[in-house]
C-alpha cells in the first residue's frame, strides 16, 4: 500500500513557460523521460513486492500435498504387505454333495474329491491354517452338513496354498466340532507341502476404534480383503445350537456369505477373531455393516481340545 500511495502522489509536471517553438524540446523531452523512468521503477518495485508476498498459487498446494501423499502411500503399502503376509494362511472351503459314494483310492485326497464331476456345491466358506500339520479352523455352520452326514455323500474340499504360494486342493476331514461356539477343526493331508500357519494374536486388549481387516471368500471370490474398525466389544450372538455366544467382536469390516470361518486380523497381521455372523438388510442378504467375530482368546481355549479329543472341554464331563 505504501508503494501504491507513492505512485499516486508522484508530482505533476510543471506547466511549460512561454517560449518559442525552438525552445520546447529543451524541457519536454527530458521531463517525459524522467517521468517514465520513475513510473517504470515504481511498477517494477510493485511487481517485485507482489511476487514476494504472493508467489504463484499453484506451487503451494503441490508442496503442501507432498507429505500427505507420502503418508498415504506408506499406509497403503502397509495394508498391501499385511494382506500379502496373511492371505497364504487363509483357505477356501467348499461343501459338496456327491452324486455317488467315492471309492477308496490310492491316488490321494486330491483325486478323491475331484473324481465326481457331478458333485454339487452346496455352500462355501473360509478358514485359516492353524498349524503346519494341516489343521484348519473354521465355523461349525460352514461344515455342519459334513459333520452330521450319515449318507457318505457329503464332502468338504479345501483350497489352500503352501508357503511358496502354490495352490492345491485337498479333502478336509473333520476332527472336532463345538456348535456352542460355532467352531470346527478340519484336517488335510499336507505331505510334501510346507504350510504357513496364521499368527495368533489376542482379543484381550482390543479397543473400540482400532483398525481390523477381514480376509475370506465372500460369494466365492477368493482372497478378498475388507477393512474396518472394531465397532464394539462384548456382544452376544446366537450359536448354531441355540445358545448365546458371549464376548463377540463387532466390526464394520464387510463380512458376507462365504466369509464365515475366515480370520479377522489386526494391524500387525495377527488373528483376533473368527468371522462368524452379520446382520443383513431384510430380503437382500447384503451386509448391513454390523458384523461379528468370535474372539481369538475363545478359539485358543477351544481348538486344542477339538484337535486332541474331537469335542470341547465342557463335553468331556457330560
Amino acid at each position: 500500500m505504501e508503494m501504491l500511495a507513492s505512485l499516486h502522489t508522484l508530482p505533476s509536471p510543471l506547466p511549460p513557460t512561454t517560449t518559442s517553438s525552438s525552445s520546447e524540446p529543451s524541457y519536454k523531452t527530458p521531463f517525459i523521460t524522467r517521468r517514465r523512468a520513475i513510473i517504470s521503477a515504481s511498477t517494477a518495485a510493485i511487481a517485485s513486492l507482489l511476487h514476494i508476498s504472493n508467489p504463484i498459487p499453484s506451487l503451494y498446494p503441490a508442496i503442501a500435498l507432498q507429505p500427505q501423499q507420502v503418508e498415504l502411500d506408506q499406509e497403503e503399502d502397509r495394508i498391501v504387505r499385511l494382506f500379502q503376509e496373511t492371505s497364504p494362511s487363509v483357505v477356501f472351503i467348499e461343501d459338496l454333495e456327491l452324486a455317488k459314494i467315492p471309492k477308496s483310492s490310492s491316488k490321494g485326497d486330491r483325486d478323491v474329491v475331484a473324481e465326481d464331476e457331478d458333485a454339487k456345491v452346496e455352500g462355501t466358506g473360509s478358514g485359516f491354517i492353524w498349524d503346519k500339520f494341516g489343521h484348519i479352523v473354521t465355523n461349525y455352520h460352514v461344515v455342519d452338513k459334513v459333520a452330521t452326514d450319515q449318507s457318505g455323500l457329503q464332502s468338504c474340499k479345501v483350497l489352500l496354498a503352501d508357503a511358496s504360494g502354490t495352490s492345491f486342493y485337498k479333502e478336509g476331514k473333520i476332527v472336532g466340532i463345538d456348535p456352542a461356539y460355532d467352531l470346527a477343526v478340519l484336517k488335510v493331508d499336507v505331505e510334501g507341502y510346507e504350510l504357513k500357519p496364521i499368527v495368533v494374536g489376542t482379543s484381550r486388549d482390543l479397543r473400540v476404534g482400532q483398525s481390523c481387516f477381514a480376509i475370506g471368500n465372500p460369494f466365492g471370490y477368493e482372497n478378498t480383503l475388507t477393512t474396518g474398525v472394531v465397532s464394539g466389544l462384548g456382544r452376544e450372538i446366537p450359536s448354531p445350537n441355540g445358545r448365546a455366544i458371549r464376548g463377540a467382536i463387532q466390526t464394520d469390516a464387510a463380512i458376507n456369505s462365504g466369509n464365515s470361518g475366515g480370520p479377522l486380523i489386526d494391524s500387525y497381521g495377527h488373528v483376533i477373531g473368527v468371522n462368524t455372523a452379520t446382520f443383513t438388510r431384510k430380503g437382500t442378504g447384503i451386509s448391513s455393516g454390523v458384523n461379528f467375530a468370535i474372539p481369538i482368546d475363545t478359539v485358543v481355549r477351544t481348538v486344542p481340545y477339538l484337535i486332541v479329543y474331537g469335542t470341547p472341554y465342557s463335553n468331556r464331563f457330560q
